[in-house]
């Protein structure tokens, strides 16, 4: 079963000597990174910064840095097994008989028993800071070296300011923030796990969105005009009321995973959370800002608000999982009410940035959990892979049953007909003997029977916003 918080999953890591503690003075703004990514890109542990400067918690980060890590906060052997319960899900057996169906009846109960529970209090708020809450008492990382840094982008925030508002979230005007003190301008929490609601009809998202600092209780929130969150601030703005906001850091070693996961908008991927973990996900109303849940288990909470009718604030650029630069662009802004957590928490985080990061372990999980589904919308897809080089969205291999011409064109519009799977700027499709998971033999298959005129087709539509070859 999967660790029910961060301190569990931690424990059991170094106790598989996954884990390794460094206890040297070590500061947050790049040097946490420059040591990180060359761990991570040598397949190397997890790692526990004790000593960070700025700040009197330690910080965990490369958690999720290889398959066996990510299986373990899972709690599976394998993402395929994860995978074969999905398809049980999607595809059950219907009892015929007495006997069938009295058999069946564990299993619905089990199933009853993953929505999220609303418990009266937990460790993530043994510490209340209301008044003295302070963003910049965390170990915020800034990972490189122009984060944060619009001036060095080609301009500076006024400049940008006055070339308008950008199309994500328009706002009644636009300015630039506050700047941060000069030592602590891009720092972003890059792991927190964003929880709101649609105001209309209570439905709770939580999705991973990276979150600038600028004050101590004013940060930036960065999302996408398809992400559940950013359709909720829309309501919000729709009824002119502020957006209550909470992001958690810790928790359920599987709500990282979750709040990752392409589900279709009005799914709580806190039901995915009970799913992959086995049990409901327990969660507490917050302090300040009570219309808002989140876990009980968190190892540190932000509460906070939006305000959709104040001006939007310059966020970025931001080093992004392409090894390129998101440019800067406005999003709103976050007003921190309270920052809650345990006596002593962990604080965790992740580089975002070229593959191999924690991220890749994500997606590929993702990939493989979520075969099953993309099978049910896509019946003629046998298998399919997201290669590193491709970031996700860059580049899918699809391998396929072929059985009549055009086949293939049919199969790659219903995948960019498939959720987030609309964002693929390149598919790939093979004949069913071609195994997609050997990349040289799609690319030998590819340079070898491809007939450029005949068999490439090209089809308009939106790709994703930090694609920095988009038009």
């Amino acid at each position: 079963m999967p660790a029910h918080d961060l301190q569990s999953f931690v424990a059991e890591l170094e106790r598989r000597g996954w884990l390794k503690r460094i206890s040297a003075p070590v500061d947050p703004r790049l040097e946490i990174c420059e040591i990180t990514d060359r761990v991570t890109k040598s397949g190397g542990p997890a790692l526990l910064f004790e000593n960070v400067a700025g700040s009197r918690f330690p910080l965990l980060i490369n958690a999720f840095g290889t398959r066996e890590r990510m299986c373990l906060a899972l709690g599976a052997a394998s993402f395929e097994e994860i995978a074969e319960r999905v398809r049980h899900v999607l595809r059950p057996e219907v009892p015929t008989t007495l006997v069938q169906k009295l058999k069946k009846l564990p299993e619905l109960a089990q199933l009853a028993s993953l929505a999220p529970r609303i418990v009266k209090g937990g460790v993530s708020q043994e510490v209340v800071h209301t008044g003295d809450a302070d963003l910049f008492s965390l170990p915020v990382m800034k990972c490189w070296p122009l984060d944060g840094h619009p001036e060095l982008c080609g301009g500076s925030p006024a400049q940008a300011a006055s070339a308008g508002v950008s199309s994500v979230n328009a706002g009644s005007a636009t300015s630039a923030a506050s700047p941060a003190p000069s030592a602590d301008v891009g720092r972003y929490i890059t792991l927190g796990a964003v929880f709101t609601k649609n105001p209309d009809t209570g439905e709770r998202n939580i999705g991973m969105y990276r979150v600038q600092l600028f004050e101590p209780k004013l940060a930036a929130m960065h999302w996408h005009p398809h992400h559940d969150g950013a359709r909720h601030f829309r309501r919000y703005q729709q009824r002119g009321r502020r957006m209550p906001v909470a992001i958690a850091l810790g928790g359920p070693a599987v709500l990282p995973y979750a709040a990752t996961c392409p589900l279709p908008p009005g799914v709580d991927e806190c039901l995915l959370a009970g799913f992959l973990q086995g049990r409901g996900i327990d969660l507490v109303p917050c302090v300040s800002q009570p219309e808002i849940e989140a876990p009980a288990s968190a190892e540190i909470v932000i509460e906070g608000y939006i305000d959709p009718g104040e001006d939007l604030v310059l966020e970025g650029p931001f080093g992004d999982h392409t090894g390129f630069y998101s440019l800067p662009d406005f999003f709103p802004r976050l007003h921190v009410t309270a920052l809650t957590h345990r006596r002593e928490p962990i604080y965790p985080s992740t580089i975002v940035g070229r593959p191999p990061q924690e991220d890749y372990w994500f997606g590929k999980a993702t990939e493989r959990i979520f075969l099953p589904v993309l099978q049910a919308i896509v019946p003629d897809l046998i298998d399919y892979n997201l290669p590193m080089f491709g970031c996700f969205h860059n580049c899918v291999f699809v391998r396929i049953k072929k059985e009549y011409p055009y086949q293939a064109r049919r199969v790659m519009n219903a995948i960019w007909g498939a959720g987030q799977m609309a964002f693929s700027k390149i598919i790939v499709l093979v004949d069913e003997h071609v195994d997609v998971q050997n990349e040289q033999e799609v690319l030998f298959q590819l340079c070898s029977n491809v007939d450029p005129r005949r068999d490439i087709l090209f089809s308009d539509g939106p790709l994703d916003i930090l694609d920095h070859a988009a038009p």
